[in-house]
């Protein structure tokens, strides 16, 4: 074989060495990066329903203090209470 023939079977087998690592190191940040979305959605999940939670929590306690207390109009009271001039 030429030196010419060796330099250039060297060259190409190098580059599609350095291709085919290139694409194994890209694929792994590729599903790394996909790993981390799928943790970021189950985080906001988890606050999520959290914060239902709270929300359905003050909603009974709300509930629970309109059965207990009595809540008035004070500004519809405070008009049928002063005398038509």
């Amino acid at each position: 074989m030429s030196r010419a023939s060796k330099l250039t079977l060297a060259a190409t087998s190098l580059f599609a060495a350095s291709t085919v690592i290139l694409v194994h190191f890209q694929q792994k940040f590729e599903k790394d990066a996909m790993h981390e979305g799928v943790v970021r959605d189950m985080e906001q999940q988890r606050i999520k329903r959290e914060r239902q939670l709270d929300f359905d929590m003050q909603k009974a306690l709300e509930e629970e203090y309109k059965r207990e207390q009595s809540v008035h109009d004070s500004i519809g009271t405070a008009e049928s209470q002063t005398p038509n001039r």
